[in-house]
């Protein structure tokens, strides 16, 4: 995968912990077109690519522009962006990538924000108004300080008549959004949209149970479950004829690296699509969060940080 190098042209404060940073091409030339929902791989350090979320109107080819939260339990990336990263460094980054894609043509869309998930639904928001779609975002933070964006989304909703922005903050009203209720009250054909933290995920699935898939779009900070690592199979990478054994405890990503094979990855939890590989032969054991139930069944593709085997052998387009 060809990387592209970009420089940091800005940083703007949005929240306590949370700064937005604006990246362009370190040529000056445009970059690559996105859409609603997409993201780009910070390639930080050796060992360090994060993958974060674009929340910039889709039409600007002159910028990309994330919103990085200061994690207290961050595993290095979020604490690099906000503590090294400096206007005018230079960066590589991936191509943006897609795995939240917007429908533009629904009826309606609910867009179900926890925290820093709303990013992509912030970038939704403004495409959907762009093409004069009617749209509710449900924003649920700690407090109206703590909400990123805030000011950005006021305007959006306040020039779109027909969307509307529902403010939950649990210093002004405790409890969780009743998100059943939010479901229930949706118009007749659209496709909602949900992106925080893991128990309002759960919740959003939960609430969403009747709908039809099709119609459901979520996006995971982090994966619910621990990747596969029971091991106990071979991978043959088909471009070098090697075989690798996959060991109780490793994943395959890992045994590949280990093995000096060059492969592209992020987050290591099947949730950012970078690892994807072809898949020649065998039955993967899907843990990843990208790809959906048909594509999984097909087996024709998987994520190879967080997925196993079911067949004693995978032959793998490596």
């Amino acid at each position: 995968m060809d990387l592209l190098s970009v420089q940091l042209r800005a940083v703007r404060y949005e929240a306590p912990g949370v700064s937005a940073f604006e990246f362009a091409a370190s040529d000056r030339s445009q970059l690559p077109a996105f859409s609603a929902g997409a993201h780009i791989d910070l390639h930080l350090a050796p060992g360090l690519v994060r993958s974060y979320s674009l929340c910039n109107a889709q039409d600007e080819r002159h910028r990309y522009v994330i919103g990085v939260n200061r994690d207290r339990a961050s595993r290095g990336g979020s604490v690099h962006v906000h503590e090294r990263l400096r206007v005018g460094d230079h960066v590589q980054i991936s191509p943006p990538r897609n795995n939240f894609p917007l429908h533009e043509a629904a009826p309606h869309s609910v867009l179900v924000a926890g925290g820093i998930g709303v990013t992509p639904l912030l970038a939704m928001a403004r495409r959907l108004s762009a093409l004069g779609r009617s749209w509710d975002l449900y924003y649920c933070a700690r407090s109206a300080a703590s909400a990123a964006f805030l000011e950005a989304l006021q305007e959006l909703a306040g020039s779109s008549p027909q969307s509307v922005l529902h403010l939950h903050f649990d210093d002004r009203a405790p409890g969780l959004l009743d998100l059943a209720q939010v479901v229930a009250s949706a118009p007749t054909g659209s496709h909602f949209y949900c992106c925080g933290p893991a128990p309002m995920l759960s919740s959003f699935r939960a609430a969403c149970a009747e709908l039809p898939p099709a119609q459901v779009h979520l996006e995971y900070f982090s994966a619910p479950e621990a990747p596969a690592s029971e091991g106990g199979f071979e991978v043959e990478l088909a471009r070098s004829g090697r075989v690798l054994v996959v060991p109780k405890g490793k994943t395959i990503l890992e045994v590949m690296l280990d093995a000096g094979v060059e492969a592209p990855y992020s987050c290591m939890q099947g949730i950012c699509g970078a690892c994807e590989t072809r898949v020649l032969a065998g039955i993967p054991e899907h843990h990843d969060l990208v790809l959906s139930p048909e594509e999984q069944a097909a087996n024709a593709i998987m994520m190879v940080c967080c997925s196993g085997s079911r067949s004693p052998r995978l032959v793998l387009d490596r």
